[in-house]
């Protein structure tokens, strides 16, 4: 600790802004607190200090904070420096700590690594942190601030809890395996195992948090002329797609992610259905990725001839307002793009479905790596519920505590960790 670099960042917005919040991190914190304020205050407690350089030029006037380690939001001792928000002025503060013995700029993430590395966070709270700080519908914030505040981390410690004791059953098996009548594992134990197994395969089964990411998945579909591209500009509210009475006016799929009610989407408008020997070249590869695109879909919007769409397609009667308007019998909606009737209804029902199939406001969400880590440790669950020799049984145990500690980062590697921490931004 004492021969890692200090290093310092701006944690506030760019400049020009009100305030600029410089944070200094390490062991020379404090020394880098008296070498520009002229003291260190009282522990987290503001202070107005004038900051100046090593040549004694006035810097700026501004609070500075002293936070000690280890009870820091790093692990290690911690200054903070709230400047007026200038450009110039946070240039010459930059300057002056880098000047400093053992002070250096941080590199993206590295606050938050640090973090990591001194247990003042694990692993999957660090990822909910970076989703956090990447959020931009409310979903994502209330999944990402789950996680970040450790609702997975502790779920994770009471399984891990829980087959420990399962472990120690079968090590009180092993130590007594020469007295018969402790040689077998109780029936407790099996149900026990299974108990947990399915409670681990419940949490499998919820929405990833990618899904997050995406959104759920609206594809426009029927053939040309259907009135996609209207409703597809409706649904966004912008004229992201051309519109004209020419057939095939759309030759490509078209995607534009925008949130309806904090709920994030990706509307797709897809190229007119049709054969695609009647289509020349480019229309022909647009009617393909139309198709694609339909497999990829959470739910899709079918504007043509009823019950000539996909299996579970919502059959949506467009164009009412058109004199030649032909209704569906079974419409899920009836609507018109161009009057705006109708649309707000779809919307409220989108916004239900998806609300069902992406994950639960303030639910943590599993993301592929800790989805993978939580299926080896289910894997191994279920494998030792097959098993009677205790040994083995005390192998698949091991195996999941294993997954477990790979999922909250207790075991790790190098490589991952600069791939996380990557994701942050400088100053975080």
């Amino acid at each position: 600790m004492i021969d890692r670099p200090t290093i310092f960042a701006l944690s506030s917005g760019a400049p020009p802004a009100g305030v600029g919040v410089i944070r200094v991190s390490g062991p020379a914190a404090q020394a880098a607190l008296e070498a520009l304020a002229g003291r260190v205050p009282e522990p987290r407690r503001a202070s107005l200090a004038r900051l100046r350089d090593a040549e004694g030029s006035l810097l700026d006037e501004a609070l500075v904070l002293w936070f000690p380690g280890p009870a820091t939001a790093t692990g290690e001792d911690l200054a903070e420096f709230h400047c007026h928000g200038g450009r110039a002025v946070i240039v010459a503060v930059e300057r002056a700590l880098v000047s400093l013995p053992g002070v250096r700029r941080a590199e993206p993430g590295e606050f938050t690594r640090r973090a990591f590395a001194n247990g003042r966070i694990d692993l999957a709270e660090a990822e909910g942190l970076a989703d956090l700080l990447s959020a931009e519908t409310e979903l994502q914030r209330a999944a990402a601030l789950a996680n970040a505040g450790g609702v997975l981390s502790r779920q994770v410690d009471l399984w891990r809890d829980r087959v420990l004791g399962l472990s120690a059953e079968v090590e009180g098996v092993l130590d007594f395996s020469d007295e018969e009548d402790s040689a077998e594992l109780p029936e407790s134990f099996t149900w026990n195992i299974a108990a947990l197994a399915e409670e681990l395969t419940g949490w499998l089964g919820r929405p990833r948090s990618e899904r997050l990411g995406e959104g759920f998945r609206v594809v426009l579909a029927g053939p040309p002329n259907a009135g996609k591209s209207t409703l597809f500009n409706a649904l966004v509210e912008s004229e992201a797609a051309i519109t004209s009475p020419i057939a095939g006016t759309t030759r490509d799929v078209i995607e534009r992610s925008v949130a309806i009610a904090g709920v994030p989407f990706t509307f797709v408008d897809t190229a007119g259905l049709r054969e695609v020997e009647g289509a020349d070249p480019i229309e022909a590869i647009g009617i393909d990725r139309a198709r694609d695109a339909l497999a990829r879909a959470d739910a899709v919007l079918w504007l043509g001839a009823e019950g000539e769409g996909p299996q579970g397609a919502w059959e949506v009667a467009a164009q009412s307002d058109r004199t030649d308007f032909a209704p569906k019998s079974r419409a899920n909606f009836t609507l018109s793009a161009t009057t705006g009737d109708g649309v707000s209804a779809l919307k409220d029902a989108l916004v239900e479905a998806a609300r069902g199939a992406l994950p639960k406001p303030g639910e943590a969400a599993l993301n592929a790596r800790q989805h993978a880590r939580l299926s080896d440790a289910a894997e191994a669950l279920v494998s030792a519920q097959c098993l009677s020799d205790p040994l083995l049984v005390a192998e698949e145990l091991r195996r999941a505590r294993v997954a477990f500690d790979q999922l909250i980062g207790r075991a790790t590697t190098e490589d991952m960790l600069d791939t996380l921490f990557g994701r942050f931004c400088i100053g975080k």
